[in-house]
């Protein structure tokens, strides 16, 4: 389907596709580019890793509030989930498996990646939800399995653009698709990571690239 973000940029960096032990599909926030998330990979980073970013037009995925109809967000909203899944497939094409495969999103990607991954879940190396949850002005239902698949949503208590329930509501979806979901609200209004929240993803990717699967440390409030 043709939007506003195809035809955009996929920004690889790491390890070669070709070779790589395991990969990581990064979606960056509003006003972010597809060179900073992977250059906030760096936090994570491992030999063997394969780092694959997705560009939106404009530098954002969509143009109003998260929390609005989704049709408000339009077309960019459908875009945005098709570049993600074009990542996705041009992982899987070089041979990369989708359980060794981690998705990460800060900000208005992570809302991006949240709505991609609960409308066709499926088994994967990991999800990462950084200040982003489910969108719409209310959770959706949503159906499929993710047998298993370590989750991290992950966020702050007084954070102005993301409320926390949003994020506990987008938790306990995942944790109902079967996903293996580790929470981590932080106090104050910060928004996206904290250095606990990178080492919990670089924990995770040490696992995916030695191939012995896990899950996120570090599931309190803090």
């Amino acid at each position: 389907m043709a939007g506003p973000h195809q035809n955009q940029s996929l920004v690889t960096a790491g390890a070669p596709l070709s070779v790589a032990d395991a990969a990581a599909v990064l979606v960056h926030g509003r006003g972010g580019t597809a060179e900073g998330i992977a250059a906030l990979a760096d936090e994570f980073y491992r030999h063997g890793l394969a780092l694959v970013a997705p560009q939106a037009h404009r530098n954002r995925w969509y143009p109003g509030s998260f929390r609005a109809p989704t049709v408000s967000n339009e077309p960019g909203f459908s875009s945005a989930l098709n570049a993600v899944g074009d990542a996705v497939e041009t992982v899987v094409a070089a041979g990369v498996p989708t359980e060794r495969t981690l998705l990460l999103g800060v900000s208005q990607g992570a809302c991006v990646l949240s709505e991609f991954v609960a409308r066709a879940p499926r088994p994967c190396g990991g999800v990462v939800l950084s200040s982003g949850g489910l969108m719409g002005p209310d959770v959706g239902e949503y159906d499929g399995s993710l047998d298993g698949t370590p989750v991290l949503v992950c966020g702050h208590e007084g954070d102005d653009r993301v409320p926390v329930e949003r994020l506990r509501e987008t938790a306990a979806v995942f944790a109902a698709l079967g996903g293996d979901v580790t929470e981590r609200i932080h106090e104050g209004e910060g928004h996206g990571f904290t250095d606990g929240d990178l080492a919990a993803v670089d924990e995770l990717v040490a696992d995916l690239i030695d191939g012995s699967g896990g899950r996120f440390a570090g599931g309190s409030t803090e």
